[in-house]
């Protein structure tokens, strides 16, 4: 099959990390197109870097559906347009913020997010509350290190997210342990090693369900919420779906 995995945000650099993540847990059968809009931030940390990179995904979307991929991947924990995106696809479409809460509930009776940035912690949240997993949910901790210092991660920085692993289970109870950004794909294994408990990586998570829906034969229902947008005049790219 083939799985399309859409880094949001414009830098290269985070496009080819997470497509190391993805193809490091996909079957040989699979292949990974990783791919990152041609407009809008170098990172998303806030919710207007999200709106302007939400539309620039609809775009790779919109490319991959006439490739015909088998699956998308939103690589970004926000899962930025993901119902938008999945009205325009007939393949399934995964954020790995969704991804990841599915797999933890899975493995553990309660699990911990940590995350970059303070100013996401209400995004977290409403990803949480949207899917239906907050109940389940020891807390969301942020250690502010910035998207971008990710992309190479320096021993400060990974001492930072271990920190915050290990207070969300020794404070706050977490059971396991979800990393809310792709920027974090590689450290999960290591991590989960260091503190004894389950971590999970979003990009990983959504490959293997991108997988099982293939393998399932079940792409986006066409019917209700993800029906087509309806006809309508549009100028520029989406001119087409007026038709």
């Amino acid at each position: 099959m083939r799985i399309q995995i859409i880094n949001p945000n414009t830098c290269q650099g985070m496009t080819d990390k997470i497509a190391q993540s993805a193809q490091s847990v996909a079957l040989p059968t699979s292949d990974i197109l990783a791919r990152s809009p041609a407009h809008g931030p170098e990172s998303i940390e806030s919710a207007f870097d999200e709106a302007i990179a939400g539309a620039a995904v609809l775009d790779v979307i919109a490319d991959g559906e006439q490739q015909g991929v088998d699956a998308h991947i939103i690589a970004c924990f926000g899962d930025p347009s993901i119902d938008a995106a999945r009205e325009i696809a007939h393949a399934p479409v995964i954020g790995i913020a969704g991804a990841a809460f599915q797999l933890a509930s899975l493995v553990a009776h309660r699990f911990g997010v940590v995350t970059t940035m303070s100013r996401t912690l209400p995004a977290a949240h409403h990803l949480l509350d949207r899917y239906g997993y907050a109940h389940l949910c020891s807390g969301v901790r942020a250690t502010d290190i910035p998207v971008l210092d990710l992309e190479h991660v320096e021993h400060s920085i990974y001492q930072q997210l271990l920190d915050e692993c290990r207070a969300a289970i020794e404070q706050d109870g977490a059971e396991a342990i979800v990393l809310g950004c792709a920027g974090m794909s590689d450290l999960a294994n290591e991590l989960s090693l260091e503190l004894q408990v389950p971590v999970i990586d979003g990009v990983a998570a959504a490959v293997k369900l991108a997988e099982s829906l293939h393998q399932l034969k079940l792409t986006t229902s066409k019917s209700g919420q993800y029906a087509a947008p309806l006809s309508k005049a549009f100028i520029g790219r989406y001119a087409h779906l007026s038709r």
